[in-house]
């Protein structure tokens, strides 16, 4: 038995070897048929001695039986997306506000291609991988570990047997195995893929892992998320860590210094850009010094210490078949050109936006011309310009029509605005359909099940004429529908009734007032406390008390006093008019009465009403017992304030393993830090 042990740990050591040194360096030292009959005496080995078996073996790759649904994963801390830059004076405003944030004169970056992949995670615990998930909506992922497995360029063990360390990358394919593998689709009569995005996010979504094993899958390494040992004190020597445990890691990464180095590195990478073997649509930069990043700190949902500059976008020349008219979820009616297919940005693109009736004239696009329709990364597609006019009859030219096209409902030009909008509200089926949507989305009241198909179903047989009607749906009801039975009936009436228990918050998000992301929703629940308040409140009133307080300020900071806090500070007084109007429409009030008696506010001022007031916290380094989100959800629920960065306002800084820059500077400017414990008790007094 032990020596059984020891020839298949020798076959298992060998195997990685040589798929490290085939698809990471491409310097492979053996032949194909050589490693395949070393496989294949592992193979034997494992079946005739089950105990031999083990996550991390090569023969885990292939694949194992078809998986029910993916579990969910809650990552450790969110997979943020970059903010873009498509100038050069956008790099140079990056570079500034890096400078004067730090109050440094020039500022170090790690730059890098910017992948056209899917973004993954990788867990390894005790040197094996135990966890690979996607990044799903950045804060929660999908489980998606024997898929990944089957990636033979991601290491199924590193040389770090008693640490924990999650490693970020990108799966993607490159260009020319993606083409060979759609001939292989096309011999076989099977589904082609648009693009190596698509093709690999497809690859690894797959609940039979079997089929991924089949796909020309690649991984880079471009982030260390956590790491119990160590951590390395910059972003390229990051880098490097990872490529000596194993991982592969982009070769055209470097470092420069400046806005200077940026701009430098973004001419090289461009003019390399098509002979590179994957495909980029840009380059992203990153603060170098991981202590700065942490300094710097997030903005909304994105980092503040790093940028991706995208390149040009792409442009094709097609033919304007026709031109309709979309009528979205506040009741704008997009003029939208029909295409003879193209493709253009790595996708085939049959329809691109005119924007408004006022750009579609400054165009002056008609049906039959041919124009060059534009696409960059995941933008809608538009048309840029008319290259060349068709025959322009008459009836080639396009008129926004005078009643809606989903309704009947009159439209009505918006004054002082490009927007012509049906006045048919949730009346109109379009408005209704995206409206409910947004309202079950994750984000907003997180009503799993209720998808496009079913929406369409509700409102096309008017079950559903509000949001509040979701509320008195019947299982037997949704079970006449297509596609549904009782037990799919049952889970989607479950989740309506659990949003029955809902955050302020994301109530107010799921409303879908125009303008109010879940940044703004978070700001009005803090201020108002509850939507009875909201309703009642006089905006042009807020709105002359934020800018007399804003003035009062300025002569307070001249004269070194504190400042005043500015109520709704985050709202500018665009968003406060939209608010205002959509809650003076009295369709929609009556719709939020309904609400407020089908489902249970948690209001989120706990703390505010409380002797010692709404506190601001930091969070900082890795909590073993709940993650940053549910941390920050945890206080904002009770009315309290959660930043990016440390300042004298901080009332607590809380810390976590690992903690850094922002730990430093809390100590240097006096702020009270909790341990994990400390913060878990004060959590339960707050």
């Amino acid at each position: 038995m032990k020596l059984l042990e020891k020839r298949a740990a020798a076959l298992r050591a060998a195997l990685e070897r040589h798929n490290h040194l085939y698809y990471v360096k491409d310097a492979p030292e053996i032949s194909d048929a050589e490693y395949d009959r070393m496989f294949r005496e592992l193979v034997d080995l494992e079946e005739g001695t089950p105990s031999l078996r083990s996550p991390d073996s090569p023969t885990q790759r292939v694949g194992a039986a078809p998986l029910p649904e993916f579990a969910e994963v809650r990552h450790r801390s969110p997979m943020l997306s970059i903010g873009n830059a498509f100038e050069e004076e956008e790099v140079r405003a990056f570079d500034r506000r890096v400078r004067e944030a730090l109050d440094v004169p020039e500022v170090q970056y790690a730059a890098e291609p910017k992948f056209d992949g899917l973004a993954v995670s990788l867990t390894y615990r005790n040197g094996v991988l135990v966890q690979g998930a996607t990044r799903g909506d950045g804060a929660t992922g999908e489980d998606i570990t024997p898929n990944l497995r089957t990636v033979r360029s991601i290491p199924l063990q590193v040389a770090l047997p008693k640490e924990t360390l999650e490693v970020r990358g990108e799966v993607l394919m490159y260009r020319k195995e993606f083409e060979a593998f759609n001939a292989r689709q096309r011999a076989a009569g099977e589904k082609e893929f648009v693009n190596p995005r698509n093709a690999a996010a497809g690859a690894v979504r797959q609940l039979d892992s079997r089929i991924t094993a089949t796909r020309p899958l690649r991984f880079f390494a471009y982030a260390l998320a956590h790491f119990s040992g160590a951590h390395p004190a910059t972003h390229s020597e990051t880098l490097r860590l990872l490529a000596d445990l194993g991982f592969p890691v982009c070769p055209d990464a470097d470092v420069v210094d400046g806005a200077a180095g940026l701009l430098k590195y973004y001419e090289r990478i461009g003019r390399k850009r098509e002979s590179l073997p994957y495909a980029i649509d840009g380059v992203v930069y990153k603060v170098n010094r991981l202590d700065w990043q942490e300094k710097l700190g997030f903005v909304s949902r994105a980092p503040r210490f790093a940028l991706a500059h995208k390149y040009p976008a792409e442009e094709q020349s097609t033919e304007v078949l026709g031109i309709d008219v979309q009528v979205g979820r506040t009741g704008i009616l997009t003029p939208v050109a029909r295409l003879k297919p193209v493709f253009v940005g790595g996708v085939t693109v049959t329809n691109a936006t005119l924007h408004n009736e006022d750009e579609l004239r400054r165009k002056d696009v008609w049906a039959g011309d041919f124009v060059v329709v534009r696409r960059a990364g995941d933008v809608i597609p538009e048309v840029v310009r008319v290259q060349q006019p068709g025959p322009r009859r008459p009836e080639n030219r396009f008129e926004m029509p005078k009643a809606c096209p989903v309704c009947a409902s009159p439209v009505v030009r918006v004054p002082g605005e490009a927007a012509t909008r049906c006045t048919g509200g949730l009346y109109c089926k379009a408005q209704r359909k995206q409206t409910l949507l947004h309202y079950a989305s994750r984000r907003a009241m997180d009503i799993e099940g209720l998808g496009e198909k079913l929406v369409d179903q509700l409102v096309e047989r008017d079950l559903v004429k509000s949001l509040a009607d979701l509320y008195g749906l019947k299982i037997e009801t949704l079970a006449e529908l297509e596609r549904m039975d009782v037990t799919s009936s049952t889970n989607v009436v479950g989740s309506i009734d659990r949003s029955r228990q809902a955050t302020l918050n994301r109530l107010i998000f799921g409303l879908g007032i125009p303008g109010v992301g879940e940044e703004v929703a978070k700001i009005l629940a803090r201020h108002f406390q509850s939507l009875d308040t909201m309703l009642a409140a006089d905006w042009a009133t807020l709105g002359a008390e934020k800018e007399a307080i804003r003035k009062d300020n300025a002569k307070r900071k001249k004269r070194g006093e504190s400042l005043v806090e500015v109520p709704l500070e985050g709202i500018g007084p665009e968003i406060m008019e939209s608010i205002e109007k959509f809650l003076d429409e009295t369709h929609n009030r009556d719709v939020i009465q309904r609400l407020r008696k089908a489902v249970a506010i948690q209001a989120p001022a706990a703390a505010a009403r409380s002797s010692t007031g709404a506190k601001t916290f930091v969070l900082t380094g890795t909590l073993a017992g709940m993650g940053r989100d549910e941390a920050r959800a945890a206080l904002e629920a009770k009315g309290h304030k959660v930043t990016g960065s440390v300042s004298k306002k901080t009332d607590f800084v809380v810390a976590g393993e690992e903690a850094g820059g922002k730990l430093a500077e809390a100590r240097k400017l006096g702020v009270k830090v909790l341990s994990e414990n400390e913060f878990l008790d004060l959590l339960k007094s707050l």
